[in-house]
């Protein structure tokens, strides 16, 4: 786990910049609500709105990015109003923040805006009970939401926008479907269910905190798209937590909110949120829950009891997950693997025949924004199979077979790599052998996705770099045949 987040690559700093922005865009949002006079509150609320700004919206293009930004108060107002007009009507308040819960997860249906909007709507109504937030408070919050998202974009989009000198990140169409053959669905049910059972199950445990038991469970749903993939994710949070509410006994309790070294620590949560979450899920949230904890030291609340309550309702939360992706309309590993492999296979035939295009000259060719789409699809491919491979997986024939297919397609990324990095030399020239090699190619792909076997093809040494490349390609494919299946012909994960 250390050596994933810290010897990571991190092409062109991406990473280091999205942290580094993220301390000045909420550290510049938290400065401008105490200029506007807001109390404490207010500038937690405030910093909150920024960091969501500044870490959920992912849209392909900055101009896409911008509307998204945008659109965050409109859609977060309106919760946080809600959430304060409900506080002292328990039952409105609960189904309202479970309808919440539903559409946030179900928003995901339009895609990256889809998903921004629905968890700045969640977080909205969760910080509206992580504050007590009651109608009298609304103008001043209202405030802060809106200074803090103006002051994260005009960070964004104005004084440090790297993402204009990026290529615009590939963005997969979601699965198609309709009704409950639809994930998006199936998981806002499923996320209804498990939050419903956490937000009365979290009750019990605390009258006062029982949301942490929702936020758990809500963001084990975030980013996940089978079983598998959120029981990881539910094991990683607990995980994250445990080790976060140590740190948080050692670190945040004896400060007993001091400003100056309080101020210091949020900074260190914020940069390490931001910078380990594409690389450990576990180590992101040791980082919420050291900020949580320093939070609650600056309200003048933190105590170990505290803590071990926070420790209680994340363990309700995960249950309440689990519960409800193995029970209630359940999305398989198997069904979400094959899916992610199948259109990294068809990328990668993609990729294939626009740099062959390229060798030949055909004007227009360009396979850089195929190669980017199939990194992305790679990544979608570790993150379904992140199951199978898990330490604790009980099931070692499984196992081996998914690390053999992750490393074939690992192989074939790197083939497809080197081919464009050929393509991309003015001074190649075409070779009449690359049209036969591009074919077979195409004939292995369609092979794997049909779901036939074929059998590993020896090719004489290629010389000439771009054939080089493809036969390299040709066998890594042929190969994926068999760990893509058992001998009996079922596929990689099973039921």
């Amino acid at each position: 786990m250390l050596k994933r987040v810290f010897m990571a690559p991190d092409p062109g700093r991406v990473r280091l910049r999205f942290a580094a922005r993220a301390v000045l865009g909420i550290g510049l949002a938290v400065v401008v609500c105490g200029l506007a006079g807001h109390s404490l509150a207010g500038a937690v609320t405030g910093g909150l709105a920024a960091l969501l700004a500044l870490f959920t919206v992912t849209d392909a293009t900055v101009r896409g990015q911008a509307l998204t930004t945008a659109l965050l108060p409109a859609v977060g107002l309106p919760v946080l109003t809600a959430a304060a007009w409900l506080h002292d009507h328990p039952v409105a308040r609960d189904l309202t923040f479970l309808a919440v819960v539903g559409a946030g997860v179900y928003a995901r249906r339009w895609g990256p805006r889809g998903h921004s909007l629905g968890v700045f709507a969640f977080m909205t109504f969760f910080v509206a009970q992580f504050l007590h937030a009651t109608t009298d408070r609304l103008p001043e919050l209202h405030a802060a939401v809106l200074l803090s998202v103006l002051t994260a974009a005009a960070v964004r989009f104005g004084l440090w926008c790297y993402e204009r000198r990026l290529p615009p990140a590939p963005v997969p169409a979601a699965p198609a479907g309709t009704g409950l053959a639809r994930a998006t669905t199936r998981q806002a049910v499923q996320a209804v269910a498990g939050a419903g059972f956490a937000l009365v199950v979290g009750q019990f445990v605390s009258g006062q905190r029982w949301y942490w038991a929702v936020g758990a469970t809500w963001w084990i749903f975030v980013n996940t798209a089978s079983r598998g993939e959120t029981l990881v994710r539910g094991f990683r949070r607990v995980l994250g937590t445990v080790i976060g509410i140590g740190l948080g006994l050692l670190v945040a309790l004896p400060l007993h909110g001091a400003p100056a070294p309080t101020a210091v620590l949020v900074a260190v949560c914020v940069f390490g949120i931001f910078y380990t979450a594409a690389v450990s899920y576990t180590w992101m949230m040791l980082w919420v829950t050291l900020l949580a904890e320093l939070l609650y030291g600056l309200l003048g609340v933190l105590e170990p009891g505290l803590l071990a309550l926070r420790l209680a309702e994340t363990g309700v939360g995960a249950v309440g997950a689990v519960l409800a992706v193995l029970f209630v309309l359940p999305i398989t590993t198997h069904s979400v693997t094959d899916a992610w492999i199948q259109r990294a296979l068809r990328c990668v035939h993609a990729c294939t025949a626009e740099a062959a295009a390229r060798l030949a000259g055909v004007p227009g060719a360009d396979p850089a924004g195929r190669v980017a789409e199939l990194e992305h699809l790679l990544g979608r491919v570790r993150l379904s199979v992140a199951p199978l491979v898990h330490p604790l997986s009980p099931v070692p024939a499984r196992k081996r077979r998914a690390r053999r297919v992750l490393a074939l397609l690992d192989d074939c990324a790197r083939e497809i790599r080197g081919l464009v990095a050929v393509a991309a030399d003015p001074e190649a020239s075409h070779d009449s052998r690359l049209t036969t090699a591009c074919r077979r190619v195409e004939t292995v792909v369609e092979a794997l996705t049909d779901g036939r076997d074929l059998p590993v093809a020896d090719r004489p040494h290629a010389e000439e770099p771009a054939l080089a490349h493809l036969h390299g390609l040709e066998r890594a494919l042929a190969e994926l045949a068999a760990p893509l299946r058992t001998p009996t012909g079922s596929p990689l994960v099973g039921a």
